[in-house]
């Protein structure tokens, strides 16, 4: 009896053990269940984006390459949702709200297609720029053919007579990457080509964080072509159909598409990276300089952005020259404006450049005569063919950071990309006539510009009435200062980012041209399809500049001296 109650006993133990083995897994099990099912709604909840789930992005879109057909998208979308493209369905939309927040069904318009987060190609590091809501930014990017842009650079080699462009399109456009030294260094500086604004700009916009597909939601339409490489290879030794091909099969392809009928051309934009003179050709003659790009009836109907605008005319918008800096993350700017404000500057003021003697009215010989007769107060650094320093970065940008100020008179034409190469070195910078600057680039400088430079006029230096060392010397230090640090806060407005990241929290360049753009097209939309400049167009620097036509100081400025330069209509 004994021994069969040791059995039981010595059964029911094992039995218990066995059952806490299994509960003991059970539990276990239980524990790993609950942690996985945590890790998926962590995810769920806090790291996916779910807006990134329309069947339009995931199916048509390589945010990655850039590269998507909007005409292909369009026609997706429409048959998810089981209908055809109306724009005057569209017109209606605008007409009723003059927004396109929402379409007349009540339906949000589609997602943006950039990337809100972006990686240092430099670190590999994240950076997450604030979320901005992106209505009234849609901006809709035409998918010209590729002859227009990617074509051109494929034919680098012959972009140019005397130079190879292979060499300023690498890197997104921004050059060869420059040495990090004394001079230049441990932020983003590259051999960045004066005339490669539209490469840079156009990839800036592959990665614009208010891209859509849908170009009835859009607030603007960017065009990328590249007019200023097209014409280059044109620009001598050809005849005017050669020059003006591009130009007119670029709006010809323009005015087929249904987003041109909607306000036939008036919310369109584009980058023509050269100045405004070599696209106004007023007639059809060989020996006539540049194509007629802005002078086409498309042309005056759209927003077109130029490194240096027309004073007297109203679709051309100067936006800065591309320049040798080129920031990837918000820490490489400040660190180059402190190291701009603590540096010592050597002399009172220096000049870059070379005479113009064929120029009847230019006053560069005045400007380099008195430099040499300054001796220790100006630094001068001649450009000259053989052997030319102002085409190697270091040799600028030491003369620009060692100098108070820096003199900016106006050469083939009125402005100058040293102008925005001293501004980056932290130099203050001297014009001699308000188009160098101050009625040119609206979106990015001071409308105060006592600020941030100083302007000595033209024709006291051309009859040698005026020292320019006598001029600067009597301004105050404290107000020279101030004026310096003016500059230093400019320098992330007038520079390029790199393509290939994001700043986090200063806009640059390009962020605020888009902004300028919206702006622009909103106020035309607001004014109707028939909206065009009111007032005499002769006049619209003084329009854009002081809000008014009336008569000012700076009129005689303004009259136009040489038909032949400045008489495109």
């Amino acid at each position: 009896m004994t021994q069969r109650r040791l059995v039981n006993a010595k059964a029911r133990r094992e039995k218990n053990m066995e059952s806490s083995a299994i509960i003991l897994r059970c539990r276990n099990h239980l524990w790993l269940v609950a942690f996985t099912l945590f890790v998926v709604w962590y995810l769920l909840l806090y790291v996916l984006d779910w807006s990134s789930l329309s069947p339009i992005t995931q199916s048509h879109v390589s945010i990655q390459s850039g590269k998507f057909n909007p005409v292909d998208i369009t026609k997706t979308t429409n048959e998810i949702n089981g209908m055809s493209p109306s724009f005057n369905r569209v017109k209606d939309r605008w007409n009723k709200h003059g927004t396109a927040e929402e379409t007349t069904n009540g339906e949000k318009p589609i997602k943006p297609l950039g990337e809100i987060v972006s990686k240092n190609h430099e670190t590999g590091k994240s950076s997450e720029k604030p979320r901005l809501s992106c209505s009234g930014r849609y901006i809709y990017v035409h998918g010209i053919p590729k002859k227009f842009n990617d074509g051109l650079i494929d034919q680098c080699q012959s972009l140019d007579n005397w130079t190879n462009m292979c060499q300023y399109m690498m890197n997104k456009g921004l050059g060869q990457q420059l040495p990090r030294d004394k001079i230049f260094g441990n932020t983003g500086f590259y051999a960045t080509h004066q005339f490669s604004l539209e490469v840079i700009f156009h990839n800036r916009m592959k990665q614009y964080d208010c891209l859509t597909n849908d170009s009835s939601a859009a607030s603007a339409i960017f065009v990328p072509y590249y007019a200023g490489l097209d014409v280059a290879r044109y620009l001598w030794g050809s005849n005017v159909s050669e020059r003006d091909s591009g130009s007119l099969e670029i709006y010809k392809w323009l005015k087929v598409q249904p987003e041109w009928e909607f306000m036939w051309g008036r919310d369109h934009f584009l980058v023509a990276g050269r100045i405004t003179w070599d696209f106004r050709r007023g007639v059809d003659e060989d020996s006539a300089w540049g194509n007629k790009l802005m002078l086409l009836p498309e042309a005056k109907n759209m927003t077109i952005l130029t490194i240096e605008s027309s004073p007297w005319n109203s679709n051309d918008f100067a936006i800065p020259y591309p320049t040798y800096f080129h920031p990837s993350n918000d820490r490489e700017v400040f660190q180059w404006q402190n190291r701009m404000r603590k540096l010592k500057r050597r002399y009172l003021f220096s000049f870059a450049g070379a005479p113009r003697p064929n120029i009847g009215d230019s006053i560069r010989s005045e400007i380099m005569s008195q430099c040499q007769k300054s001796r220790r107060k100006c630094k001068l650094l001649e450009c000259r063919n053989a052997g030319n320093k102002c085409l190697k970065p270091g040799y600028l940008m030491k003369l620009f950071q060692s100098s108070v100020f820096c003199l900016q008179p106006p050469g083939d034409s009125f402005t100058r990309r040293s102008t925005f190469d001293s501004i980056v070195a932290g130099c203050i910078p001297v014009f001699f006539h308000p188009a160098s600057a101050y009625v040119q680039y609206l979106w990015h400088l001071p409308k105060n510009y006592e600020k941030y430079s100083v302007l000595i006029p033209e024709e006291g230096v051309k009859g040698n009435k005026l020292s320019i060392e006598a001029q600067l010397e009597k301004i105050p230090k404290a107000k020279v200062a101030a004026m310096k640090e003016e500059v230093v806060k400019l320098i992330p407005k007038v520079s390029y980012a790199d393509p290939r990241s994001r700043l986090e929290t200063l806009e640059d360049a390009f962020d605020l041209t888009v902004k300028g753009v919206l702006e622009r097209v909103e106020k035309l939309k607001v004014q109707g399809r028939n909206s065009n400049f009111v007032g005499d167009e002769e006049y619209s620097w003084k329009q854009s500049f002081f809000g008014t036509l009336g008569n000012d100081e700076w009129d005689h400025y303004f009259k136009r001296r040489s038909k032949e330069k400045y008489w495109g209509k």
